[in-house]
């Protein structure tokens, strides 16, 4: 549904929520919902309650999936209380399920609220009305967010990130049998060693309401609430590196009034939290840019988790908390095993509990850099080297120049990159290429310059691309060892076309790169003995252009193209261009 709101796939604004729990529990049967009431409680909650165990509950709005729901489980949330999305539930949702897991609980119940005026109001009443009914229960409020910058009064630190990883120090404390008043005095001071900060480059929504804020295309916004509030300021786009150096400074700025102080020789578990629909790629990269920034300035990273924790519906961003591991007890918290199906298990090496960043494994067998042995073959004179070496410049220019016009071809029938993996080749290879008086390419052996290029292709450009045109060049490069004639050339462009059907699965007339390229072999089959080599060679970068650009009208049968719906091909194939471009580029020089 779409609607006036943002895109969601759902049944119904009003059934969003319902329909969600009742796909979590029958997905995660562990856990089930409490007839009648929109709680997730622990399958086993009567045998739970009978242990004498302290409950540990929590709830708040909906749209943080998995928060709260996806932490129930042994050694973390007894049960869960979902609301509306981005609404805190009312009370009379919160007290049965209260009932439910401390009413004939003789070690009582832990409240979990986080730090936003709706929970601690409907919590808070809920609370009250449980302490009337004699429940044994105790409510803790949690706000580490690192946002608020000033002493001036306000509704508090929000309860971000640290909110699930309390409700985990507090669930397993409760699975080891500890009292609810150690509990609490335990969560307590944890929730005083932590500090979070967030990061968005894109808004979030509500099912059938639209953004909740806009951010122009090149913005940031430092300190974002849960839910879009106004964070600290708006920034430029900016790397990965230089958002997380931001971020941990901020958090442990001492100007800050809520910063978290963090010392060189201290000790933390990092938490990386994705907000919605930030990419595994771009998560890995700031994990790995947190970690080491940490330890640059001499703070040790013992444990460190990466996920979606607590997300705002489809908002791109991240946000950064430290705990500070001041006991071991936090640290066993964390180690203590749950069947949550949420939360994230680093892998670590057999018997090894700290994480420690692992230097790179070298195998005695394996090379640091792939290399290939050139054959030499035979050589040419100067002039027919310089020559060369300006074919290759020229060529690999102009792959450069039309990048964007070939990753634009390839955004329908691809993924948007034949431009940049070609141009990405053709930069290698001009660094590679060097200075005209000192080539760094052997340019006075032909078949030893093909194979040359041969592997550029395939370690430089990857993808589909890398391969075909490195299967191209490594065949074709066998029939120039021992000549260099216009007929060897000739063949050569036969014996890597061959290569490149065989291999790659493809035959003329299926819009690929091989269309273009038999065009051009086929005129210089029939030419050559005709004419001259360059009349000869202009006719056949002529037949490759017309056949690269009629393209446009066939139907795809090899490549990415060929599962495209044929009525969104209408552009010439971007591969076949990209023959056709630098074709046309060795034409010029000649």
């Amino acid at each position: 549904m779409s609607g006036q709101g943002s895109k969601k796939l759902i049944n119904s604004v009003e059934r969003c929520v319902d329909d969600m729990l009742e796909g979590y529990v029958a997905l995660n049967p562990g856990v089930r919902l409490l007839h009648g009431h929109r709680i997730v409680i622990r399958a086993d909650v009567e045998d739970y309650v009978k242990s004498g165990k302290v409950a540990v509950l929590c709830g708040g709005g909906s749209g943080h999936e998995p928060a709260q729901a996806g932490y129930v489980g042994r050694g973390y949330l007894t049960a869960c209380v979902a609301g509306s999305v981005f609404a805190s539930p009312p009370p009379q949702e919160i007290l049965p399920a209260i009932r439910a897991v401390a009413k004939r609980n003789k070690g009582g119940c832990l409240l979990s609220v986080a730090n936003y005026t709706g929970d601690r109001l409907n919590f808070g009443l809920a609370y009250e009305k449980a302490r009337q009914e004699g429940i044994k229960i105790a409510m803790i409020v949690v706000g580490e967010d690192c946002a608020v910058t000033t002493n001036d009064r306000t509704a508090g630190r929000r309860g971000l990130v640290g909110y699930i990883v309390t409700n985990k120090i507090a669930g397993a404390l409760a699975e080891m049998g500890r009292s609810l008043e150690d509990i609490v005095e335990i969560t307590t001071a944890a929730t005083k060693q932590m500090g979070t900060i967030g990061l968005s480059w894109s808004a979030c929504s509500a099912p059938g309401s639209g953004p909740t804020f806009s951010l122009g295309d090149d913005e940031m916004e430092l300190g974002l609430g849960a839910h879009g509030e106004a964070g600290v300021k708006r920034m430029k786009m900016t790397s990965a590196r230089e958002a997380v150096t931001i971020m941990i400074d901020h958090i442990t700025n001492p100007d800050n009034p809520t910063h978290l102080k963090v010392t060189k020789g201290d000790h933390v578990a990092v938490f990386v939290n994705n907000l919605g629909a930030t990419t595994v790629m771009e998560m890995n990269i700031v994990v790995g840019e947190a970690i080491l920034y940490l330890e640059h300035i001499g703070v040790l990273v013992e444990r460190c988790y990466c996920q979606r924790f607590m997300t705002s519906m489809e908002m791109a961003g991240f946000s950064i908390m430290l705990l500070l591991l001041l006991s071991d007890t936090l640290t066993q918290c964390l180690d203590f095993p749950t069947d949550s199906p949420h939360w994230p298990r680093p892998l670590l090496p057999r018997g090894v509990t700290d994480r420690q960043t692992p230097p790179r494994l070298v195998l005695d067998y394996i090379e640091d850099t792939p290399s290939t042995t050139l054959v030499g073959g035979a050589e040419v004179g100067s002039d027919y080297a310089d020559k060369l070496y300006e074919i290759i410049a020229h060529v690999s220019e102009k792959l450069m120049q039309n990048e964007a016009r070939l990753n634009q071809l390839d955004t329908t029938g691809g993924d948007g990159d034949t431009g940049s993996t070609l141009a990405r080749g053709a930069r290698a290879i001009l660094k590679q290429l060097g200075n005209k008086d000192k080539p760094g390419l052997p340019v006075d052996q032909p078949c030893s310059l093909v194979q040359a290029l041969a592997s550029t292709a395939e370690n430089q450009m990857g993808g589909a691309s890398g391969a075909l045109h490195s299967l191209l060049l490594t065949s074709a490069s066998s029939c120039l060892k021992d000549s260099v004639t216009v007929t060897a050339w000739r063949d050569a462009l036969s014996q890597g076309i061959d290569a490149v059907r065989r291999y790659g699965g493809a035959e003329p007339g299926d819009r690929t790169m091989l269309d273009p390229l038999c065009a051009a072999r086929d005129v210089l089959l029939s030419r050559l003995s005709e004419t001259t080599p360059i009349q000869a060679f202009t006719e056949a970068v002529q037949a490759a252009e017309k056949t690269a650009e009629a393209t446009a009208t066939m139907r795809a049968y090899a490549g990415r193209a060929s599962y495209v719906n044929p009525d969104r091909l209408t552009q010439p194939d971007p591969g076949a261009t990209g023959v056709a471009i630098w074709l046309r580029a060795i034409l010029e020089k000649l």
